[in-house]
């Protein structure tokens, strides 16, 4: 008997611990786009290693300012988006992410560390 309630405890005890993981960890690694959304983009072009995307304007995470752009296309977690004219394509899904948490408005990801549009760190995305 005294060994069932310890094993109940020890079960609790892990599920508790792993629900406080799971509650402090990014919780959005990949903006949500559509065709049609308008979108703040890194404004570098398609040689930038950053790909900063964000719902705010900012800087991207390499310095330049992000322009307002629009979504052409969204297929297999990337983005075609139109910046300052040109298409580009963007991966969705950010190596790095606002750390402001569940309630950020700004949802930016990007592949390269650096602040978010709202001026916090961004940091590592967990999958």
């Amino acid at each position: 008997m005294r060994k069932s309630a310890l094993l109940v405890f020890a079960v609790l005890l892990a599920l508790t611990w792993a629900a406080m993981a799971l509650a402090v960890s990014p919780e959005k690694p990949t903006i949500g786009l559509k065709a049609g959304d308008e979108v703040y983009a890194c404004a570098c072009g398609a040689a930038c290693p950053c790909k900063t995307l964000s719902m705010n304007a900012g800087k991207c995470s390499c310095g330049v300012d992000m322009a307002k752009s629009k979504v052409v296309s969204v297929k297999d977690g990337k983005a075609v988006i139109t910046v300052n004219g040109k298409d580009e394509e963007f991966p969705l899904k950010g190596k790095f992410v606002c750390g402001c948490g569940e309630a950020c408005p700004c949802n930016t990801v990007s592949q390269k560390p650096g602040k978010c549009s709202c001026g916090k760190d961004l940091v590592p995305a967990k999958s």
